[in-house]
């Protein structure tokens, strides 16, 4: 594959189809999440709906997001019992990059939030102009689980000045 610039729509056809296709490992990292839908066959289902099917199949899901989402979300969370258990997640106020890395080989690395208008179902009247990379070049992915890897241990604490605004510290 290389490197791919992805631009719009495409996030939802390619980055949300790699998401479906991994077998180990999902590291998701985004600033925001809400309650976005994808197509799975003929339906529409929550992207937790997704999630939980990963987690059923074995694969280490990590979701690291700065905000609490909304209410609707979190209606579509508690539909997926696993996710209480097997999800493993953390918030951090501080992160805004977005990235996504599908069995530790491939990357996602860009503007998309996980949300409808960045990474959905939107139509093309209401979705947000994005852009990113796909890539599997070794040195992109690694940099990339790197920063991720940094923030999900709880290396980046120590430092943030904005701890008092952590509802729920990693370190």
């Amino acid at each position: 594959m290389a490197t791919t610039y992805i631009k719009n729509a495409e996030h939802y056809a390619q980055v949300l189809a790699r998401v479906k296709r991994v077998r180990r490992s999902l590291w998701i990292g985004t600033a925001d999440i809400k309650d976005l839908y994808v197509e799975e066959g003929s339906a529409k289902q929550p992207f937790l709906g997704t999630l939980a099917h990963l987690l059923q199949k074995g694969v280490e899901v990590r979701l690291v997001h700065a905000k609490e989402p909304g209410p609707m979300f979190r209606e579509d969370f508690d539909r997926y019992p696993i996710l209480f258990t097997e999800l493993e997640r953390a918030l951090c106020p501080r992160v805004h990059f977005k990235i996504m890395l599908f069995d530790c080989h491939e990357a996602y690395i860009g503007s998309a939030n996980l949300t409808g208008a960045g990474m959905g179902m939107k139509g093309e009247g209401t979705r947000n102009f994005e852009a990113g990379i796909l890539t599997d070049e070794p040195s992109l992915v690694e940099a990339a689980m790197a920063q991720f890897d940094e923030v999900w241990c709880g290396r980046m604490c120590k430092k943030c000045r904005r701890r008092d605004y952590c509802g729920d510290p990693i370190a």
